[in-house]
């Protein structure tokens, strides 16, 4: 039987089939020692085939195949940063929700974010959430961030999960697709769910007040059916975001804006450090691309995983 995972929880799946009906599934011990480097083998959106377990539940089965996949969002774990996990997979469009504060979702964050869709093409959307609670010079530098992301080529959208502001924009980009949702706890995901699906009533929850971040509602990554034609794939929310290792040449090609000048470096092999005629770092010093950004860029270079922590997790 053949069906696409719907809700991980670490040593249960639960696969749904074309008919509707679902199963709830385990994997065969072999796909652990596949030389699969992440924490879960199998993840939510996978397309499977499995087959019926020998008991009287007609309703429990055994994984035997993942099929090939489109794409997926992968992350380092930022505290184990030998190990790697795939947060979902076939994905057409994912909606990263940012907030100025109550949390604070820092540049070098998105970036990071960023630099995976690019890499694992996905097309990725910024959700500025929250728009609502802004004062006036709040407001402006989210303004001055969405024009930063715009330039490059993102969509950004400032949205109020809570009033429900610009949601049908939201919708329109996620018609007949497969979308996921993600951020740092606290950013409102659950609350933009139910304002887009209030059917499925998911769990929220108030802002820690100690360290002004959200408390883990969603538990696993799970997938829902909505009305109006598209799939959702909710996501617990991530406090850092470690990229997988890449190559150092390959680096610039994720930054959209960067890659757009590589051409025009004297090197084609030019990592925009402090080679000669380098068209980016010209760009740079001219103001036509965001300090942010290149520091970012700088930073998941280097490698510097220990200084991204401290830098925007002081609390862990």
């Amino acid at each position: 039987m053949t069906g696409i995972v719907y809700k991980s929880t670490g040593s249960w799946y639960t696969v749904r089939t074309e008919d509707g009906n679902i199963y709830e599934c385990r994997i065969k011990g072999k796909f652990r020692i596949k030389g699969i480097k992440s924490t879960n083998p199998v993840a939510v959106g996978d397309h499977v085939d499995f087959k019926l377990e020998s008991n009287n539940d007609r309703h429990t089965g055994i994984i035997e195949k993942i099929h090939d996949r489109q794409n997926y969002i992968i992350r380092k774990s930022v505290n184990l940063s030998k190990q790697t996990h795939i947060i979902a997979s076939n994905i057409d469009v994912v909606f990263l929700l940012v907030t100025l504060n109550n949390p604070v979702t820092f540049t070098s964050f998105i970036d990071r974010f960023l630099v995976t869709t690019e890499a694992y093409d996905i097309k990725a959307i910024l959700l500025f959430n929250k728009i609502d609670t802004y004062n006036e010079d709040e407001l402006l530098e989210i303004k001055y961030l969405a024009a930063l992301y715009r330039k490059i080529g993102y969509e950004c959208i400032g949205i109020s999960a809570k009033t429900g502001k610009n949601i049908d924009k939201v919708k329109e980009a996620m018609q007949d697709k497969v979308c996921m949702f993600s951020g740092h706890s606290g950013v409102g995901k659950s609350t933009l769910i139910n304002t887009i699906a209030p059917d499925l009533s998911l769990k929220t929850a108030q802002i820690s007040d100690q360290h002004q971040q959200g408390q883990h509602t969603t538990t696993f990554a799970e997938m829902f059916d909505l009305s109006f034609g598209s799939k959702i794939i909710d996501t617990p929310g991530i406090k850092g975001f470690g990229v997988v290792d890449m190559d150092k040449e390959e680096l610039g090609d994720y930054f959209p804006e960067f890659f757009a000048l590589k051409s025009n470096c004297k090197f084609n092999n030019c990592l925009h450090i402090n080679e000669p005629k380098c068209a980016v770092k010209e760009a740079l010093d001219n103001g036509e691309i965001a300090w942010s950004r290149y520091k970012s860029y700088l930073q998941i270079l280097e490698g510097d995983e220990a200084s991204y922590r401290k830098n925007n997790y002081d609390e862990e």
